[in-house]
């Protein structure tokens, strides 16, 4: 049996340091230019890219890893992972886009409150962290070695990258009515501790998800306030 995972506790705390120095590493090599950065780049689209499928094998040793939650790419962070490997590969400004704001406000929250019970060194926790500090170092890699910015006036491209969520959550919502699932945990919470435990009961917490989407998104476009005057 694969030991539980304790959200906050020392093995979540290293394996939070490790990613952060692997996604700082490929921002240093990226930075460097050359050769090193379209491998810096392409490093990081691979495990983008390749994220449902390394998960999909860590979880087949699972007993009950194969229902429909995790059998679909749906999640959040799955659709991120997809459109943060083209967007590295071809530059696309809305994949940028969505990669930076989905990335930073939501993809971070699943590090941060990871919604698994499995810990290290089972392949499945391993899988769990490289695919989400995937998500993460791409929406960082973008802007910082790509030059990927947001449009002016400041508050355009938060509006943009909000109204694809509320998108997502709709077609996320049916799908969960249709099959039973929790994509995007808004048919309920995560068992593991969240955000979500403070913002009140179903479906109170779903406008609390949106509200706080947009607060987080426009924070994001802080950095680049300069740029936007």
């Amino acid at each position: 049996m694969p030991s539980a995972f304790q959200p906050f506790g020392a093995t979540h705390g290293l394996t939070l340091l490790a990613g952060g120095l692997a996604v700082f590493a490929l921002i240093r090599l990226g930075l460097a230019g050359g050769a090193k950065e379209r491998f810096a780049r392409g490093i990081l689209a691979f495990f983008n890219l390749a994220a449902f499928g390394y998960s999909q094998a860590a979880w087949s040793s699972v007993e009950g890893g194969h229902d429909l939650d995790s059998a679909l790419p749906f999640h959040l962070c799955d659709i991120a992972a997809i459109l943060a490997g083209f967007a590295l590969l071809t530059g696309n400004r809305r994949l940028a886009l969505l990669t930076y704001f989905w990335g930073l406000a939501a993809t971070v929250q699943a590090l941060a409150t990871p919604a698994i019970s499995i810990s290290f060194p089972h392949p499945a926790f391993v899988s769990f962290f490289v695919h989400h500090f995937a998500v993460v170092g791409a929406a960082l890699y973008l802007p910082i070695v790509g030059g990927w910015r947001p449009e002016k006036p400041w508050w355009k491209s938060p509006l943009e990258a909000w109204l694809w969520t509320l998108l997502y959550a709709a077609l996320a919502f049916c799908v969960n009515l249709a099959l039973g699932t929790n994509f995007g945990f808004l048919a309920r919470k995560p068992v593991n501790p969240s955000l979500l435990d403070h913002l009140g009961p179903w479906p109170v917490y779903l406008l609390w998800m949106a509200f706080i989407a947009f607060l987080c998104f426009s924070v994001l476009v802080l950095p680049f306030r300069r740029a936007l005057r």
